[in-house]
């Protein structure tokens, strides 16, 4: 009671301190999570939108107009030439005029555009006054629809900013509609989201992307629920301030050409047709470059970024409360782990294993569905975890230890108290009642072979023999309960549980078969008598646990369904066959395995018949034999006795196949097929 007690206070505690960390985006861990996640961005191919293409005022740009801030009537002669395009995105602004020529002249480039959006920058501190006019001009930007959804039924939630640098009234009155291009840094300086929108003077104001968006697609933006926007039929999942997480691609893959060439008409306008332009600025000193998860790259890619993820549906949806739930699972691994698997070896490889398999599968679901889940919080939370448990165990495990040895070890043998002592929980002391799986085995004409060998030889023998088939009890799972003379006894799912200890039990008598031919064939070189077992295997519900004297005691099973094992065993030598099992345990154990059916038998001591199997070597020659064995069998129990007989002389002629003498002899004699009463043990 106490130790439990003390694992749900450390459960409880550290799952909440995770909690709070993950919640809070508490420094340095919410950086280190951050950077964490950043691979998701190395690991896909996906390709950006083809009908997006970056216009960047660059270096050679540069070298043939001079510095920037250019005559604006250079800039217009490259806009002139995007005439083309559906949409085109100015991610820069003219807020200071020059002359009122030069000025017209830019704004009569933008006014010839089908679609035009001037960027503005929203910031918390600026020397720029703004007219009146020029705030009702970018008014007719707002999102009116969506601030009024959000008004009635509140949130998604926006950033906000009380001041704005913008273009002149010319430029403004000359685009179709205005997008701030402000973006929003995470703690660690990085750009991961982009905002949809932002409010300023009272008003909800698109980002560039979005406004890009709203006019080459002809529809608006709208609230769906409280983390989700619209376009069209198509989704964006936000955050609680508003932004969503962008989708970086390669950035060999991001479509750019030089202002130079499509102002010079390298480019022709005919490449532009139908795509969405961003016009921005890459030279050194005035271009703005963006610190993302995959370098430095022109901010204006982040526009290019957002918006392609929207077109090619490669946006990052983020489950709600889906980190939360797995760092739930990664505290509570250790602690199930703990209950379950008693090596710290084990456990630690199992802890790891889980988060390395939960690991792959969430970075596949980014890669193939674009799911954003955040694995570092969980990663913490089972590094707690697994040190405080293990912490706690090999505490509790020393106290156990020493208590153990001076309680029982006047009437335990000293391998069971160091069992017990390992995996205190695993030994019931008393019985209980359990569903097992109870195999025996013996060696046929064992009389015969002890006495044509002196004692020696005789126990060399036996030890040789013992060994393999006891390796397989082992190997399997199973407890080896006794040796029995030549005899052995085993057991599956107790002490430790085995989920399908039929299987087990199966797969450990088929290879006793198997590393019997094997000693036999060495006995063979040695002109030493092969050896033959039986293999009798029973399911049943026994009672398993501590039995014996209040000074010693044994670890073992008693019950009708170990008679019923033993009983099974003797009848493997009525078939000439080697393995058989009972109808319980064929109704427990899976497709691997091929048996067939023998006939039904009351055993010695029994009233009620058990039908009984032959459990058969996995291979082609028992599917073979087994297809023409049941046809056989089905016949005979019609009681068509001829044809039953030429089936099984031919399994006996092509196989020499055992079971089928068996019920040969029956049909020459004239014996149907029915219960077979056993009168010996």
């Amino acid at each position: 009671m106490k130790e439990k007690v003390i694992y749900l206070f450390v459960f409880t505690s550290i799952m909440i301190a995770t909690f709070l960390l993950h919640l809070y985006k508490v420094e340095p861990f919410e950086s280190f999570s951050l950077r964490f996640n950043d691979i998701n961005f190395a690991l896909q191919e996906k390709k950006p939108d083809s009908n997006i293409v970056f216009v960047a005022v660059d270096e050679p740009s540069v070298n043939e107009y001079g510095r920037w801030p250019w005559d604006r009537e250079k800039l217009a002669k490259g806009i002139d030439a995007l005439y083309l395009s559906d949409v085109v995105l100015m991610d820069m602004i003219f807020s200071e005029p020059t002359t009122a020529t030069k000025d017209a002249i830019l704004g009569e480039s933008l006014s010839s555009l089908d679609a035009s959006v001037c960027g503005f920058f929203l910031r918390h501190n600026s020397t720029q006054l703004i007219s009146d006019d020029e705030l009702e001009v970018l008014s007719d930007s707002s999102l009116d629809l969506l601030q009024s959804q959000i008004a009635e039924h509140s949130k998604p939630s926006f950033a906000s900013a009380e001041f704005a640098e913008m273009n002149i009234l010319t430029i403004l009155e000359s685009c179709t509609m205005s997008g701030s291009f402000s973006t929003i840094r995470d703690s660690d300086d990085k750009l991961r989201t982009y905002p949809v929108s932002i409010y300023f003077q009272n008003l909800l104001y698109p980002s560039l992307g979005v406004q890009g968006l709203r006019l080459k697609l002809n529809e608006d933006i709208q609230r769906v629920d409280d983390h989700r926007v619209k376009i069209g039929d198509r989704e964006i999942s936000l955050d609680k301030n508003g932004l969503t997480r962008l989708n970086f691609y390669q950035k060999e893959q991001y479509k750019i050409v030089s202002f130079i060439d499509v102002a010079k008409g390298k480019i022709k306008p005919e490449y532009f047709k139908n795509k969405i332009v961003i016009l921005g600025i890459t030279d050194v000193g005035v271009g703005d470059i963006a610190n993302t998860p995959i370098g430095s790259i022109p901010g204006p890619l982040l526009h290019y970024t957002f918006m392609s993820n929207f077109l090619q549906d490669h946006l990052i949806k983020e489950p709600k409360n889906a980190t939360l739930y797995l760092i739930t699972l990664m505290v509570l691994l250790p602690f199930i782990l703990i209950f379950l698997v008693k090596k710290i070896l084990y456990r630690t490889l199992l802890n790891i294993g889980v988060y390395i398999l939960l690991y792959t599968y969430v970075k596949y679901l980014f890669i193939s569905q674009m799911i954003y889940i955040d694995l570092f919080y969980p990663l913490v939370s089972l590094l707690l975890s697994l040190s405080a448990v293990e912490a706690i165990a090999f505490n509790m495990q020393e106290k156990s230890s020493k208590f153990m040895r001076g309680a029982f070890s006047s009437y335990l043998s000293s391998d069971l108290l160091d069992q017990l002592i390992k995996n205190p929980d695993s030994l019931s002391l008393g019985g209980e009642n359990k569903e097992l799986s109870i195999l025996f085995s013996d060696i046929r004409g064992f009389t015969t072979i002890s006495e044509s060998m002196d004692p020696v030889s005789l126990i060399n023998l036996l030890n040789r023999y013992f060994t393999p088939m006891t390796n397989s009890v082992l190997e399997n799972g199973g407890m080896l309960d006794k040796y029995i003379g030549d005899a052995v006894m085993a057991f599956f799912n107790a002490p430790v549980d085995i989920k399908e200890h039929a299987d087990a039990s199966c797969r450990c008598a088929l290879e006793m078969i198997d590393r019997l031919d094997t000693l036999n064939k060495e006995l063979e070189a040695e002109n030493i008598s092969a050896i033959k077992i039986g293999i009798g295997i029973n399911t049943a519900d026994v009672v398993v646990g501590n039995m014996g004297s209040d000074s010693r005691f044994n670890y073992t099973v008693i019950g009708d369904g170990v008679n019923l094992a033993s009983r099974v065993e003797g009848l493997t030598k009525n078939y000439g066959i080697d393995i058989l099992i009972t109808e319980f345990t064929v109704a427990k154990i899976s497709k691997e395995f091929i048996y067939r059916e023998i006939e039904p038998v009351k055993v010695k001591g029994k009233d009620k018949a058990v039908l009984l199997y032959q459990l058969m070597k996995t291979d082609d020659e028992s599917k073979k034999i087994k297809e023409l064995y049941d046809k056989a069998l089905s016949i005979y129990k019609d009681d068509d006795l001829k044809t039953a007989e030429k089936l099984f002389s031919t399994l006996v002629e092509n196989y020499d196949d055992n079971p089928s003498k068996f019920f040969l002899k029956n049909i020459i004699n004239g014996q149907s097929w029915g219960v077979h009463k056993m009168t010996k043990k």
